[in-house]
């Protein structure tokens, strides 16, 4: 089994290289646009994780150089069996609080459509396009074994900083339990490219008003390291 993680920025990637990798990885490889894969090998799997820029348009581009490098490599069509969207994120903190994990069962965006005088119109309303991904069915699986939510996971492109954007993201969502900027481009160019998706989201700060003092990163990097070494065995078992 071969799978792709993607993350936004280094500091990600290296918490999940750590959580997957006791003696380190392997050497890394290079794609186009000076990116990065760093190859992680275990029993039956390899995982490579590629940090691949914020927001959702970079985290597209990323992944479907992956996926299309491993095309062009195996010359029988993508050579990996998963993609994963992994990093830090906002929890709604109804469902979310800090230091919990998330992993979505529905990939959305939610800043993607019009807005109108009677409130957002999502892109299949205005009779075009798609706002939402469905995991693999192996998210749930995941969710168990991470003791983790399992629920909404939304992609926008601009961070939530008021109260009142919680409260319409949460209104136009009911029981979104994450937001974060990358999670969306990772669904479309795995979708795009015949490959299952799984998002996960370690909750470093509350959706809501922006409050940098209480927003707490390395706890939530420390729980997405934590969380790829639980995973390592599910993937595993999964490659038999």
């Amino acid at each position: 089994m071969r799978v792709l993680v993607v993350t936004a920025v280094p500091a990600e990637a290296d918490a999940v290289v750590a959580g997957l990798s006791a003696d380190g990885p392997s050497p890394a490889r290079s794609l186009p646009g000076g990116l990065t894969l760093r190859p992680c090998a275990g029993a039956g799997v390899t995982v490579d994780v590629l940090a691949g820029g914020v927001g959702p348009a970079a985290a597209a581009a990323a992944t479907a150089s992956a996926l299309t490098a491993s095309v062009t490599a195996t010359a029988t069509g993508p050579a990996y069996d998963l993609v994963v969207s992994a990093g830090i994120g906002g929890g709604f903190a109804a469902t979310a609080p800090l230091g919990s994990l998330v992993v979505a069962d529905a990939i959305v965006a939610a800043d993607l459509g019009a807005q109108t005088p009677d409130g957002h119109l999502a892109v299949e309303q205005l009779g075009f396009g798609r706002s939402a991904h469905v995991p693999a069915p192996l998210s749930e699986r995941i969710a168990k074994t991470l003791d983790a939510v399992h629920g909404p996971v939304l992609t926008v492109s601009t961070v939530t900083g008021t109260a009142s954007r919680a409260a319409e993201l949460t209104a136009r969502h009911p029981g979104a339990a994450a937001e974060a900027m990358e999670g969306f481009g990772v669904a479309e160019a795995a979708t795009a490219h015949g490959v299952p998706v799984v998002e996960i989201r370690a909750v470093s700060n509350a959706v809501g008003p922006r409050d940098r003092a209480a927003w707490r990163i390395g706890e939530a990097l420390d729980a997405l390291r934590n969380a790829f070494r639980l995973l390592s065995p599910v993937l595993e078992e999964e490659a038999r």
